[in-house]
């Protein structure tokens, strides 16, 4: 970008963000919200983006939220609990999409598309991966402004959903490595941890970021032996202090990688890429010469997997054997533990909201939180998303210019 488009830019940004008074008045003035919750359609995705608690905190401040009938039947959330809180219940997708705001986990589907209106705002996950082109095109025709969940910021600069949901995946890759581990899924019979006199199952974590961090905390939890692998040097010490114990690390290199894996019974891949394929640090040979019985619990598979043994499986058929190892490689591992996800999401969806009808609307809110504005992808049809025009070929505006001109 030229020093003068950076200069707009800058310039645009700032204006956004003048003390003005009589702006900040209105801005202050709370707006009443329409929010709309859709029942989830896609394959095996059973979280909620609030719970009857977060709900009932919403209509107790004025706002209205409409929900489709049976949303939360999977996560044991009744529509009487909804009701209670304040929601209206509603038999058809068609109904909730009248809400002015629509609040979704997954990505909208092409029949959701096609009900989203002009100028509607919609949070869902945008997943770029899967992201189609027609699309975007057709939500660009609507001129409606998107935001992805996956992108929003907090004030440290911290993606928080991102993380919840990589605390709740490393967390349960452990727990399904044990279950795996076990003799009645056809495991050769381990206990994690041992017993006096009985040496802890071996587990070996590759990725030290959030997914890693908490793979090892509760490996470590159940008195396994870990070993852990990542790129930077910089992670495998802050995680080493984090932990406050001493841990065996190691940086990403082919023969080390090959050694530990020879002696382990759990193998976890936590990997993430800055853009783009996940690295596949994991050769097939490598997994050859894995025991037989041991496990494999791809997490980045999502991104195209460590392993390059990996093949995406789902909740119905998780697991698959190759070479004598058990192989799980779910892309969506929260949705394993949906309950515990949907209060995760719900907690970050919640105080958003309400910050939202404080300010004074989403039109308000993004002026002023950077957190926020970093997830807006389409605002009023017009892509702002560079990562998006460029994948796509597609024209992109800057927001904060469009911001600063609204």
């Amino acid at each position: 970008m030229s020093s003068g488009s950076e200069l707009l830019k800058q310039l645009a940004r700032e204006v956004t963000l003048l003390p003005q008074e009589e702006v900040l008045e209105v801005g202050r003035r709370r707006k009443s919200l329409f929010i709309g919750i859709p029942k989830e359609t896609s394959f095996q995705e059973h979280r909620v983006p609030l719970t009857p608690q977060s709900v009932a905190v919403l209509t107790g401040r004025g706002h209205q939220v409409v929900i489709e009938r049976d949303t939360g039947r999977a996560v044991q959330f009744q529509d009487s609990d909804y009701s209670e809180a304040g929601a209206q219940v509603v038999e058809s997708a068609e109904e909730v999409f009248k809400a002015d705001l629509i609040l979704k986990v997954a990505p909208p589907s092409h029949r959701e598309i096609e009900m989203l209106r002009h100028r509607q705002i919609l949070i869902s996950a945008l997943q770029l991966t899967v992201q189609p082109k027609d699309t975007l095109r057709r939500m660009m025709e609507k001129r409606m402004t998107a935001v992805a969940w996956d992108f929003i910021k907090d004030r440290e600069g911290i993606y928080p959903i991102v993380r919840a949901m990589g605390e709740i995946a490393g967390t349960t890759s452990i727990q399904i490595a044990g279950e795996y581990l076990s003799a009645d899924k056809g495991g050769p019979g381990l206990m994690l941890g041992g017993i006096s006199g009985v040496a802890p199952a071996e587990v070996v974590i590759i990725g030290a970021g959030t997914v890693g961090e908490f793979a090892c905390r509760a490996a470590l939890g159940t008195g396994a032996s870990v070993k852990l692998f990542d790129r930077s040097i910089y992670r495998l010490r802050r995680l080493q202090n984090d932990l406050g114990q001493r841990l065996w690390t190691s940086v990403i290199q082919p023969e080390e990688i090959k050694k530990a894996l020879r002696h382990a019974d759990v193998a976890i891949g936590a990997l993430r890429p800055e853009q783009g394929r996940t690295p596949m640090v994991v050769t097939e040979e490598m997994v050859r010469d894995m025991k037989a019985g041991s496990v494999i619990v791809d997490i980045s598979i999502d991104r195209g997997g460590t392993f390059e043994t990996s093949e995406v499986t789902t909740h119905t058929d998780p697991v698959y054997k190759r070479y004598g190892v058990i192989h799980y490689c779910v892309p969506n591992i929260a949705s394993r533990v949906p309950r515990t996800a949907s209060y995760a999401l719900s907690n970050i969806f919640g105080p958003l909201l309400l910050g939202m009808g404080d300010k004074g609307g989403f039109e308000e809110l993004i002026k002023t939180n950077l957190g926020l504005r970093h997830g807006v992808y389409l605002y009023n049809g017009s892509l702002t998303s560079p990562i998006l025009g460029e994948a796509f070929k597609l024209p992109y505006k800057d927001l904060d210019i469009l911001l600063a001109a609204f």
